[in-house]
């Protein structure tokens, strides 16, 4: 029996809080397969503990040379930069763009444009990999979610600026634009302004958009309780500046709290979904 990672992901937090659902289920995470072929993990779904449907999610970006974007985030950084800024990328003075030889940004540049071994995804933890290698400098990984973790630990928690997003729709769903959410950061570094005063921005940023997307889709469905799971949820900051928005929208916010929010939670989900089903 299939079963969808993320919706896996939304049916462990339901399980853990003996709840049933229908929730609207906020799944953040690096990677997981998706319905449409593509890499999902940007996910805003409306889920109980035997189907779903795809309410919203983010853009979707290439990740060039696939896995090793994962453990060379600046890969990802440069799709993102290139999405947004096209030639001129190469005219941005990022510390990112040093070093990297004439020929390697060219290369994946073409490998984008060809969608030569670059698959689409729209991961949140993804979007965290590409921010942090801007601001942190970290390139390289030498562990699952470092990059993240540094950017959550380099955020000035005092710091209470808010990028502009347009929340778009597609169809009966919602869209948050991938890149909007790195732009500022990189007018930001043009304009020489603090590295954690803009790490902050992202998080609270990335917070009060997808508590706005939540309480749109609570508006259309009536459905008034939002579950989080999925690894980015690790990120305590993310996780209280979007608990604390939520509640100022009135829509109730369920957490893990004993079973993990990565994807050490996933089997629960699965089975839980196994059984609803097989006794449908």
């Amino acid at each position: 029996m299939g079963v969808q990672h993320h919706h896996a992901h939304i049916a462990s937090v339901l399980a853990e809080n003996g709840m049933e659902g229908p929730v609207i289920g906020v799944a953040y995470d690096g990677t997981g397969y998706g319905t449409d072929g593509h890499l999902w993990g940007g996910e805003f779904l409306v889920a109980d503990l035997r189907d779903f449907h795809r309410a919203g999610h983010f853009t979707y970006f290439p990740l060039p040379g696939g896995s090793q974007a994962i453990r060379q985030p600046w890969r990802t950084a440069l799709a993102l930069l290139l999405s947004s800024y096209g030639r001129e990328t190469y005219d941005l003075p990022l510390a990112l763009l040093e070093g990297r030889g004439e020929s390697e940004v060219p290369m994946l540049e073409r490998m984008i444009e060809r969608r030569i071994n670059s698959p689409l995804s729209c991961g949140v933890g993804r979007l965290f990999d590409a921010v942090s290698a801007l601001l942190t400098g970290r390139h390289i990984v030498n562990y699952e979610g470092q990059a993240a973790i540094e950017l959550e630990q380099l955020a000035d928690p005092a710091a209470e600026e808010v990028f502009p997003i347009d929340i778009m729709e597609e169809g009966e769903g919602f869209l948050l634009p991938s890149e909007s959410f790195l732009r500022p950061v990189v007018e930001g570094l043009r304009r020489g302004r603090p590295h954690p005063v803009l790490a902050a921005a992202f998080h609270n940023t990335l917070a009060g958009a997808t508590a706005e997307v939540c309480r749109r889709i609570a508006k259309r469905t009536g459905i008034r309780e939002v579950a989080l799971s999925g690894g980015v949820f690790q990120n305590v900051l993310l996780l209280n500046r979007l608990q604390a928005a939520l509640e100022k929208s009135g829509l109730t916010c369920i957490t893990h709290r004993r079973v993990p929010a990565n994807d050490g939670g996933i089997s629960l989900g699965q089975a839980v979904i196994g059984e609803r089903r097989a006794c449908a």
